[in-house]
């Protein structure tokens, strides 16, 4: 803005005079203090580090700073930079190495950087740019593939204001104030290299941080305020980190994420709302906000993985970066490049409370997600999906993690999309059902880890081949069209547990554990149960198998057997004896068939003896091996080590 001569006079005074050297037509070569120079709207040419003191209010300088020096923007006020400036550092303070590896994928990579050559100090404000494209402090002498990288590093310990409509960058940033963009401002910051930015960014429409052609960092960045779209990218086969808690103020901002084959995304902070607080202290007054609809969704936040490999959470942590419901979060998978997979990541237990699905931005299911699910092998690594999800792809679980579906509450039901190509759950740790009203039925469900049916609503399962163990503790757990034969061990561990295994293609279970009450129930037609090797046609009213009894009764098209006596473990003990039995055998009410057998293997299995005959043969057995022992050691040589 234009300043009365009285105003600028007094600033002088106050501030300073301006070193003169050189002076050609209307630039000024100086160091020191230039704020009269500055404030006049000459141009400058550095000879040397010079300063700024910006009284209160608000100062459009419409020259140029150029030469070779430092600036530093002091005071109170502000200072709108309308035209570019292109002073540098002097050569002899410049040490920055920049270098393009990469071959045909070429990525910049800043080492040694420069010391800044803009400073902000704290409590003034320095503004890049009038809502155009020019106003930027910079030299670009790198030649950088996809952007170019500013030779002049920056030092923020007030306010930076980004007002510009071009894709820029500003060199290595420091310090610790504010970074901000206005809303609706069509420019885009590109922030490459190791930034040690210890403040905050606040996105008002759009920001870069890394690329296919540059990998960022912020290690100890406060916090980013979006108000717009956060942009992450990865150049080829590299990981990219970012640390920082994100906040929301308004409606519909979101963090999008692309990746190149080989690389990844981690965000290790929470994705939260914001109710109090400016852009430099953001703030949520009740973290339960982040899961109740409020006025004007103005909570309602997103993300779109666009083709990438990205990971919540990196093991330290159990707080999920998406706090929220369909109604505050939306969460879309898209394949481009490639089909896009999403790590959890955690040491204890996180809740997902919505969808994940692949429509566009807030539409989030109006397509499936093209992408997979990987519950990271961690210790303590516990998911709960309280929301019914929309993605067409796997699911993974580690070894040392759990998968709930459902949060075992009222409003807390979750599900896995079936009916999708690639749908499927690859369960090597724990997968535990705990729907309160909604049934739900699995993918096909493979690997080593085990299933656990608790929750009172049912589940069914269609295609079973995972090795690890069953347990029914509550509720009922259909098997349809499958069977449970490849599963180590069945446990019914509740009264009010229920094996459905009237639609199974064949009622073979390996080992058997039930508890009174529990109940297995069969087809009318055919009644058959097969424990280990040993198999039952049922008919009568009662029945004794895998080391326990039932009652049997006909329910609808049900054949209903109730566990009378509970077993006590799931893997019986080696103290049996008799011939082993190979093969089906229909077995006559009331008499008991034993324990179970690992049908693995017909070497070892397991029968239990029965009654006090079968105490009395194992005593003389144990006898008679005590004496013939003590035999053979009075009258087997000796023999010297």
């Amino acid at each position: 803005m234009k300043r009365s001569w009285h105003l600028v006079l007094a600033s002088a005074l106050v501030a300073g005079a301006v070193t003169p050297v050189v002076a050609v037509g209307s630039a000024v070569a100086a160091d020191g203090d230039i704020t009269s120079a500055v404030l006049a709207n000459r141009d400058v040419v550095l000879t040397g580090d010079a300063v700024v003191r910006v009284p209160q209010g608000t100062y459009t300088y419409t020259g140029v700073i150029s030469g070779e020096g430092a600036l530093r923007v002091s005071g109170t006020g502000t200072l709108v930079l309308a035209k570019d400036s292109t002073f540098t550092l002097p050569h002899s303070r410049q040490h920055q190495r920049v270098q393009i590896p990469g071959g045909n994928h070429p990525y910049v990579v800043v080492g040694s950087p420069d010391e800044p050559a803009v400073t902000v100090d704290a409590g003034a404000t320095l503004q890049y740019g009038t809502g155009g494209t020019t106003g930027l402090i910079g030299s670009f002498p790198y030649n950088t593939p996809g952007y170019q990288q500013n030779q002049d590093n920056i030092r923020v310990d007030g306010t930076l204001r980004l007002s510009l409509t071009r894709l820029f960058n500003l060199g290595i940033i420091s310090g610790s104030g504010l970074v901000t963009q206005p809303r609706n401002m069509w420019g885009t910051l590109q922030i490459c290299g190791t930034n040690p930015f210890s403040g905050i960014f606040e996105n008002g429409t759009v920001a870069n941080f890394a690329s296919t052609t540059c990998a960022a960092d912020l290690p100890g960045a406060r916090s980013v305020v979006n108000r717009g779209s956060w942009i992450i990218d990865t150049p080829l086969n590299h990981t990219v980190v970012q640390r920082q808690n994100f906040y929301s103020h308004e409606y519909g901002n979101d963090v999008n994420v692309h990746s190149r084959p080989g690389s990844k995304v981690i965000l290790t902070g929470v994705y939260s709302w914001s109710d109090s607080g400016d852009g430099a202290a953001p703030s949520l007054s009740d973290p339960g906000l982040n899961w109740r609809p409020v006025a004007h969704k103005l909570n309602k936040r997103g993300t779109n993985i666009e083709g990438a490999d990205v990971q919540w959470g990196d093991g330290t942590t159990h707080q999920i970066f998406m706090p929220g419901t369909a109604q505050t979060v939306y969460i879309n998978l898209h394949a481009r490049r490639q089909r896009s997979r999403l790590t959890f990541d955690y040491n204890g237990p996180v809740t997902l409370g919505a969808p994940i699905g692949g429509g566009m931005y807030h539409d989030t299911l109006s397509a499936p997600g093209a992408g997979d699910i990987v519950i990271a092998d961690t210790p303590g690594n516990d998911v709960t999906f309280a929301a019914a999800q929309y993605y067409d792809g796997s699911t993974t679980i580690g070894r040392s993690a759990t998968l709930h579906l459902g949060s075992g509450t009222t409003g807390g039901d979750g599900s896995l999309h079936t009916g999708g190509a690639l749908d499927k759950v690859i369960d090597n740790g724990s997968l535990v059902l705990r729907n309160t009203g909604t049934p739900t039925s699995l993918p096909a469900v493979t690997g080593a880890g085990s299933v656990t049916q608790s929750g009172a609503a049912t589940t069914t399962v269609t295609s079973a081949a995972y090795t690890g163990a069953t347990t029914v503790a509550r509720g009922s757990l259909i098997v349809s069209g499958t069977s449970l034969r490849t599963s180590d061990a069945v446990a019914l561990t509740g009264p009010s547990a229920v094996l459905d295994l009237s639609r199974a293609r064949d009622t073979t279970l390996r080992r058997l554990q039930v508890v009174k009450g529990a109940k297995i129930l069969l087809s009318l037609n055919s009644p058959e149960l097969t424990v280990g090797s040993t198999t039952a046609t049922v008919s009568g009213t009662d029945l004794a198998i895998g080391g326990a009894r039932f009652s049997v009764s006909r329910a609808g098209a049900h054949t209903v057997l109730t566990a009378l006596t509970s077993t006590t473990a799931a893997h019986p003990s080696a103290a049996q004896g008799g011939p082993a039995r190979n093969g089906r055998a229909a077995t006559p009410l009331g008499t008991s068939t034993g324990t179970m057998a690992d049908t693995g293997s017909n070497v070892g299995a397991l029968w239990t003896v029965t009654g006090v005959a079968g105490v009395v043969l194992a005593g003389v057995a144990a006898v008679f091996v005590f004496v013939r022992s003590r035999s053979r050691q009075r009258t087997a040589p000796r023999h010297s080590r």
